[in-house]
């Protein structure tokens, strides 16, 4: 059954909807301070105030080394060929998106709960942390398709039950991304406003908006006028950048259609004080692998 109750009283209906709406952001950007943290009072502001920002060199070379070795090993694994984990290509074979990377190969775990992480993310969120969802996003060359425009928090409130916006992402490349070969865009300040977006969630909605998002996407007047207000930002940077964004912030890539692939880690991580609960606005919520129910902070 649709939480619809709780949905009004939190002021972000979505799906269920006559027309596109766009409501004000009621909780705050930046929940730590300068002191709780490694990042200074000159980044927390460019946090609050453009809903991400870019760490030139998170992780060293060795280490992404051993990463990209790691996530070869899964997709090529063939136990795992038929795991709903390993997300495929629409109209193809090749690997989309590995879900659920942290309990596939003890070394993204620790990533996870890497000082240079989770510092990062207890100083933004303002508490105790655990994981909502990783996975590693490959963009193969010629064949990587397009992420279409969305906010994650949509998805998440209206499928997993996040009650508000206070949950992060982080993307470390392991591979270079690049102006040409797909690199993600996000439109600056987007994060402040709310986008409900049209169309009933369908019934296992994940199996098909895994592989080419459909419904739960903005539209195109209320796209633009993100554009208008904060304009786009294309996130580049070498194998081992990284960029912290929030979970209303407005993203999407393009389809890769050079020879370079591009691939790229993403960690959700929610605050232990924002766990979910029923989805607003779907009658059940996505399998465990996609959004984790269990609150396990993280140490």
């Amino acid at each position: 059954m649709v939480n619809s109750a709780v949905s009004e009283f939190e002021g972000y209906a979505t799906r269920a909807l006559d027309a596109p709406s766009m409501v004000p952001r009621r909780e705050p950007v930046v929940f730590g301070c300068e002191a709780d943290g490694p990042f200074d009072a000159d980044q927390l502001q460019t946090y609050e105030q453009q809903g991400f920002l870019v760490i030139d060199e998170l992780v060293d070379s060795d280490f992404i080394d051993a990463l990209r070795d790691a996530l070869s090993r899964i997709v090529n694994d063939p136990a795992l060929s038929d795991d709903e984990r390993l997300v495929r290509e629409p109209g193809s074979d090749a690997v989309r998106s590995v879900f659920e990377i942290h309990r596939l190969d003890p070394i993204f775990a620790n990533l996870a709960t890497d000082p240079r992480v989770l510092g990062r993310v207890r100083q933004i969120l303002g508490s105790e942390v655990y994981l909502h969802q990783t996975r590693a996003n490959l963009k193969p060359g010629f064949r990587g398709k397009e992420f279409f425009w969305h906010s994650d928090f949509e998805t998440w409130h209206a499928e997993d039950g996040m009650p508000t916006m206070r949950a992060l992402s982080i993307s470390i490349s392991l591979t270079a991304n690049e102006v040409h070969n797909g690199s993600l865009m996000i439109i600056p300040g987007s994060h402040r406003t709310f986008v409900g977006c049209c169309g009933e969630t369908p019934s296992d909605h994940y199996r098909d908006s895994l592989r080419a998002q459909q419904v739960g996407i903005p539209g195109e007047m209320e796209l633009s006028r993100l554009v208008a207000d904060g304009g786009i930002e294309l996130i580049t940077g070498q194998a081992g950048s990284a960029v912290m964004f929030d979970c209303n912030a407005m993203h999407g890539s393009s389809g890769n259609i050079t020879p370079y692939s591009r691939s790229n880690l993403f960690y959700v991580f929610n605050s232990v004080e924002n766990a979910v609960t029923e989805p607003f606005a779907a009658e059940v919520p996505r399998p465990t692998f996609i959004a984790a129910r269990q609150v396990e902070a993280l140490r």
